[in-house]
C-alpha cells in the first residue's frame, strides 16, 4: 500500500489495522471468507476504470471489448460450476440479486413463504423492513421444536393454506441439509414457484457435498463470498431460458446501472478456482471441521442446535449452559480474538439484538489452514472464556492461545 500511504495515510493505516485484525483473530462468522491472492488481485484491477452498461455485444459504451471477455468468462465458468443453462454475473450483492429474481418471476404483493427469520431465514425473505417484506406478502415456514430442523409436514400444509405464488428455500443460519427435492414437490401441489437462495451452502454445491438447487428451481440466488470464497457479490442462475430473460432486464436497466467489472473478474478467477480438484478437498475440510467443532461442544455440554451440523456452521445455545445471551458471549470472544455473532435460536426467548445462541462457521479458518484437532481445541478456548466470563487471567491465557494459532496459521498476505 506505497501508492496509498503517500496519498492518504489516515485510509492506510485504517486499512493496515483491518489487515491486524484478521491476521490475529480467529474469524469464525459463517458467511465470511479469505479470497486469494488471485481473486484480491483481479478485484484491485484497473478493470475498475470501465463503465459497462449493458451486457456483452449490447453495451451502451465504447471500448468494452474487454470487459467482454471477461464477464463471458465469468458466465461460462459459473455455468459450468452449477450445471446450469444461464447465468447473470452482474448483481452487486446476494440482496440485488434476491430482488432480481423476486421481480423476475413475481409481482408486488403476491403471497411468498420463506423461512422464519428468528429460526434461520434471511432478511430479504420477508424481513418487514427489508424490501423483501415491503414488496412482497411474506409467510413463515418453521423447525420443529423437538428436531429445530424444517417441518416439510407443517410447510406443505401451510402451503396449501396460504397458495403462494412463491416458495423461497434458503437460510443464513440452518445447520442441515435442504431437502430441495420435497421443497419443489410442495411448491408443485399448490401451483407455485420455487426459489433457492443458495448464499451460505455455494461452495458445498460447487463442490458435490449438497444437492444442487439448480435441479429442482426455477431461480437459484447467491453471494459470491461465503463458501464460495470470491470477492463479495451475487449471481442468478436459471434453466428456464424465458426467466434468464426477464432476469437480465430487471437486473439492468430495472435495479442496478452499471456493473462492477473488477468484481465481475474477480467473481471469474473464484469460480475457475471452485471448478478445480483442491477447492473440492477445501470444502470436504470445511464440514469435517464444523462436525468436529459441533461434536466438542457437544461433549463440553452444549446444546448445539439441531444436534451438529451438515454444512459449514452450527448454532450454539450459550445462554443453557453459561447463563450468558448471545450478546454477551460475542463481546467476551471478542475480547480474546475471537470474531463471532450472536444469533437467534429456534423459538428464543430473548430480543434478536441481545440472543440466546452465537453462530460460528469453519470457511474462513479452514482456508487458512486449521484442521480437525485445531477446531476442537478453539471450542475448548471458547467455553474457558464463556465458563469464566469475569476472570481476567484466564482470559489473557485464551487470547495468547487464539494469536499462537493464528501465527500457526498466517494469512497468505
Amino acid at each position: 500500500m506505497k501508492n496509498l500511504a503517500l496519498v492518504d495515510l489516515e485510509m492506510a493505516e485504517i486499512i493496515q489495522k483491518e489487515k491486524n485484525r484478521q491476521e490475529s483473530h480467529l474469524e469464525l462468522i459463517a458467511s465470511e471468507n479469505f479470497v486469494s491472492l488471485a481473486v484480491l488481485e483481479a478485484d484491485g484491477s484497473v478493470l475498475t476504470n470501465k463503465y459497462a452498461e449493458g451486457y456483452p455485444g449490447k453495451r451502451y459504451y465504447g471500448g468494452c471489448e474487454f470487459v467482454d471477455e471477461a464477464e463471458t468468462l465469468a458466465k461460462e465458468r459459473v455455468k459450468a460450476l452449477f450445471n446450469v443453462k444461464f447465468a447473470n454475473v452482474q448483481p452487486h450483492s446476494g440482496s440485488t440479486a434476491n430482488m432480481g429474481a423476486y421481480r423476475a418471476i413475481i409481482q408486488p404483493k403476491d403471497k411468498v413463504m420463506g423461512m422464519a427469520l428468528d429460526q434461520g431465514g434471511h432478511l430479504t425473505h420477508g424481513h418487514p423492513l427489508n424490501f423483501s417484506g415491503v414488496d412482497y406478502d411474506f409467510y413463515p415456514y418453521f423447525v420443529t421444536k423437538e428436531t429445530e430442523m424444517i417441518d416439510y409436514d407443517d410447510l406443505a400444509k401451510k402451503a396449501l393454506e396460504i397458495k403462494p405464488t412463491l416458495i423461497v428455500a434458503g437460510a443464513s443460519a440452518y445447520p442441515r441439509i435442504l431437502d430441495f427435492k420435497r421443497f419443489r414437490e410442495i411448491a408443485d401441489s399448490v401451483g407455485a414457484m420455487l426459489m433457492v437462495d443458495m448464499a451460505h451452502i455455494a461452495g458445498l454445491v460447487a463442490a458435490g457435498l449438497h444437492p444442487n438447487p439448480c435441479d429442482y428451481a426455477d431461480i437459484v440466488t447467491s453471494t459470491t463470498h461465503k463458501t464460495l470464497r470470491g470477492p463479495r457479490g451475487g449471481i442468478i442462475l436459471t434453466n428456464n431460458e424465458e426467466i434468464a430473460k426477464k432476469v437480465d432486464k430487471i437486473v439492468f436497466p430495472g435495479i442496478q446501472g452499471g456493473p462492477l467489472m473488477h468484481i465481475i473478474a474477480a467473481k471469474g478467477v473464484a469460480f475457475k478456482e471452485a471448478l478445480s480438484p483442491q477447492f473440492n478437498e477445501y470444502q470436504n475440510q470445511v464440514v469435517w471441521n464444523a462436525k468436529a467443532f459441533a461434536d466438542e461442544f457437544i461433549k463440553l455440554g452444549y446444546h448445539v442446535i439441531s444436534g451438529g451440523t451438515d454444512n459449514h456452521l452450527l448454532l450454539l445455545d450459550v445462554l443453557s449452559k453459561t447463563g450468558l445471551t448471545g450478546k454477551k458471549a460475542e463481546n467476551l470472544l471478542d475480547s480474546v480474538n475471537i470474531t463471532c455473532n450472536k444469533n437467534t435460536i429456534p423459538y428464543d426467548t430473548q430480543k434478536p439484538f441481545i440472543t440466546s445462541g452465537i453462530r460460528l462457521g469453519t470457511p474462513a479458518m479452514t482456508t487458512r489452514g486449521l484442521n480437525e484437532s485445531d477446531f476442537r481445541l478453539v471450542a475448548r478456548l471458547i467455553d474457558k472464556v464463556l465458563s469464566n466470563p469475569d476472570n481476567e487471567e484466564v482470559k489473557l491465557t485464551v487470547k495468547n492461545e487464539v494469536i499462537k494459532l493464528t501465527q500457526k496459521y498466517p494469512l497468505p498476505y
